[in-house]
């Protein structure tokens, strides 16, 4: 006799059967899954916020403002999704496609990526 891997009821059906329900299939491999989803989910949620961030202040496609502007709205410095050095050096930090770029006095140009 097989039993649920989640809760221990016993199984009818297939012989490869490892869970009684869809629902005790999900509740076990939520709980697998818990610890690396919930800290995929909380950067996932920095990396959106700071997308939201970026499209807001660079409505234009290409604009400036400041550091203190970004981290007023709770902009992260720390997530980004890549970067992108250029031929002459400057380095851009981008969220998908929306990237910046720092300028002197903590001024940073905001640009956006052509798709």
């Amino acid at each position: 006799m097989k039993t649920c891997l989640e809760c221990s009821e016993e199984i009818v059906g297939r012989q490869d059967k490892k869970f009684c329900s869809d629902s005790c299939r999900n509740a076990y491999n939520n709980k697998i899954n818990k610890d690396s989803t919930n800290f995929m989910r909380n950067i996932n949620n920095k990396l959106r916020k700071n997308y939201r961030i970026l499209s807001e202040l660079n409505s234009e496609g290409k604009s400036k403002t400041t550091r203190d502007k970004m981290l007023t709205k709770g902009f992260d410095f720390e997530f980004f999704t890549n970067v992108m050095q250029t031929k002459t050096g400057n380095t851009y930090y981008f969220l998908y496609d929306q990237g910046y770029y720092p300028l002197d006095n903590d001024s940073y140009m905001l640009v956006k990526k052509e798709i």
